[in-house]
């Protein structure tokens, strides 16, 4: 059995002892462990299939953990994490236990960085090259990001003050024509101006060639051609932009070409200054339906190594569910816009993109932007309906306080991927939305308990006449009828599924049916539970809740949200507010990071299955029992 140059890499100092020549083998052999887990994982492959000969080339060019290699986002770091000592464990990618699928410090010394959202790698690599030289020391620091993330405002705040300062640090512009959905703007347009090296290369010696033949000031033309031709080369690319921002801007180059990279790597040392090499990659290198298809392999679930077809999950998802009800609204409301932060196909949005293109509005990498926008839009009259992922809106919080809510504004916030997530971890678990969000003056704050309710909910906040948040989680749906006709559900309203004696289980959007569940169970062990789908957050419905706390004498909160600021403690503040002297306990998301797993897992692991929560409930009622017993003595 041959034994392969991969299995003799255990840190970058292996791979330092192999030669430029054996890299690309190296490389192949990469692809294939990649290919083969995130097959049976899922997880983000086109990005990490393309950055392969790039993460080979800076490994062999500088030393982590002690120079800083900085990854934006992470998509592209799986090569990476498998140089990097983590190759025996990577079959455990985004596993419960196993490996991030992000760059993770925790994880190993070489991960930089935390990463996850996108545009934060050139912040924070100025941040480290800042503390390096105040600290007196000369590690090198680089930054990769992609083109997609560079859409983003963040990463140019970035880039202004590297400019500025005018510190030693490298920025990678890992361009591969796209990120997650087609890069939009001008900026991607300005990007897609480049001319080849060999262009540049041969323009160069021409003009060299010919200045030099002239007779006695033939040195001097050179000098000045030198510094035109470069100016030329510069208009004809993005270095142009780059310069301007103060940068030495190199390429574009081959980003498959090691030996190339590993010598312009090399080559920097001799240049001061803040630096930005471009590099052009194919999205899903070497594996054909990645490359034929970038943005369904972008981010997959498991698929089929041999033919690139995904495992279909049973049912409709609730983002499918948004997608058709949307249609449905927007067909007989022409004020009804849709804007999306460069996730059209993650949130649903492309089927709308093309029945009402002129309605539809990708803003790219830029979350604040979409809300302000989306103010502009509400502000003329329209309904915006801005879907975006619940960990993702966080980047816009003020623009939700002062763009939208302070003057009332009627926008709809669709969060997909609310509560626990999955296999992406802790930055992209949407648990934080309802604390940062009912706390705003003038926002509705809502959860349905189904794809029907998410129908409904998401109709009647169009009539509302101010603004929405609708979450709804990731995942295949419950599978209730859809047929029955939009209908407004009156604001603040609540809905009692189940009458109970004993404890009113007040349960909020997909906790609701495990609730349900666990009153059943509940039945079983003499306990008789009520619960109802409180459905708002944000108005509560105030008599049903109070009403509850006085016939039962308990009530418990279900949420699949952090319990600090989140439902619970709504629930709290209203027996509070109306003198109401009722037991309460809060189930909910605790404060500590969740880390990566199934959905299921990670519900069972926080009690918010339907055992869990009966379970709680049990708990609750025995330690209030003994309380009234020993008040009663």
């Amino acid at each position: 059995m041959t034994t392969k140059l991969i299995d003799t890499i255990d840190s970058p100092a292996d791979l330092k002892k192999l030669s430029v020549d054996e890299l690309p083998q190296v490389a192949c052999e990469i692809r294939e462990i990649i290919k083969e887990t995130v097959s049976a994982t899922g997880g983000h492959l086109a990005s990490s299939l393309g950055a392969v000969e790039l993460t080979l080339a800076l490994h062999y060019t500088f030393s982590t953990p002690d120079d800083k290699i900085i990854w934006d986002v992470g998509h592209q770091a799986y090569a990476h994490k498998i140089l990097t000592g983590r190759r025996d464990n990577f079959h455990t990618l985004r596993q419960k236990d196993g490996i991030s699928g992000f760059p993770k410090p925790k994880e190993s010394p070489h991960d930089a960085f935390t990463a996850g959202h996108s545009s934060t790698s050139i912040s924070a690599a100025l941040g480290m090259t800042v503390a390096r030289d105040l600290a007196g020391k000369d590690f090198k620091v680089v930054a990769v990001i992609g083109d997609g993330s560079l859409t983003a405002g963040l990463a140019f705040e970035g880039l202004n003050q590297t400019g500025h300062l005018k510190k030693n640090m490298i920025v990678i512009l890992n361009d591969n024509e796209m990120s997650i959905a087609k890069n939009v703007g001008a900026l991607s347009n300005f990007l897609s101006r480049k001319i080849t090296g060999r262009f540049a290369n041969k323009l160069k010696q021409e003009i060299d060639a010919f200045m030099g033949s002239v007779p006695r000031i033939g040195g001097k033309l050179r000098h000045l051609a030198k510094r035109a031709e470069d100016s030329l080369i510069t208009f004809f690319t993005p270095g142009m932009l780059f310069e301007g921002l103060g940068f030495n801007y190199v390429g574009p180059l081959d980003g498959h070409d090691i030996p190339t990279l590993i010598k312009t790597f090399k080559g920097m040392d001799d240049l001061k200054g803040p630096l930005l090499l471009h590099i052009i990659t194919k999205k899903g290198k070497g594996y054909l339906p990645a490359e034929e298809n970038p943005s369904l392999f972008h981010g997959i679930g498991k698929f089929d190594l041999e033919t690139g077809v995904p495992v279909k999950s049973t049912g409709p998802s609730y983002t499918n569910i948004f997608s058709s009800s949307l249609l449905e609204i927007a067909e007989s409301d022409p004020r009804v816009v849709a804007i999306t932060a460069a996730m059209p196909e993650g949130t649903g949005l492309s089927k709308f993109a093309e029945k009402f293109p002129s309605r539809f509005f990708d803003v790219g990498i830029a979350e604040q932007h979409a809300i302000t926008f989306a103010a502009g839009l509400s502000k003329e009259g329209f309904i915006p309906i801005t879907a975006i992922y619940s960990t993702f809106l966080q980047r816009a919080y003020d623009e939700v306080f002062h763009d939208i809510c302070i003057d009332k504004l009627p926008i709809v916030l669709a969060l997909d991927r609310a509560g626990i997530v999955g296999a992406d971890g802790p930055t992209h678990h949407g648990i934080f939305d309802i604390a940062y969000l009912r706390h705003l003056p003038n926002m509705v704050v809502t959860a349905p308990k189904d794809e029907g309710e998410l129908r409904m909910l998401l109709y009647s906040a169009t009539k509302y006449g101010a603004p929405v948040s609708i979450r709804y989680p990731r995942g295949s749906a419950i599978g209730v009828d859809l047929s029955v006709k939009l209908e407004e559900i009156p604001i603040g309203t609540a809905e009692i599924l189940r009458e109970g004696r004993d404890v009113t289980i007040l349960a909020l959007g997909s906790m609701v049916n495990p609730s349900l569940e666990a009153a059943e169970k509940l039945k079983e062990a003499g306990i008789d539970a009520g619960v109802v789908n409180s459905r708002f957050v944000k108005p509560l419905d105030a008599d049903t809740i109070l009403e509850a706390a006085v016939k039962t004498g308990r009530l418990v909160t279900v949420e699949e949200g952090v319990l600090q600021g989140g439902f619970g403690s709504a629930v709290g503040e209203l027996l509070e507010e109306h003198g109401v002297r009722c037991p309460l306990k809060r189930h909910g998301i605790p404060d500590r990071l969740i880390e990566h797993g199934t959905q299921e897992e990670l519900r069972r692991e926080l009690g918010l299955d339907a055992e869990g929560i009966a379970r709680f409930v049990r708990k609750f009622i025995a330690s209030d029992d003994t309380k009234r017993q020993i008040a009663n003595r």
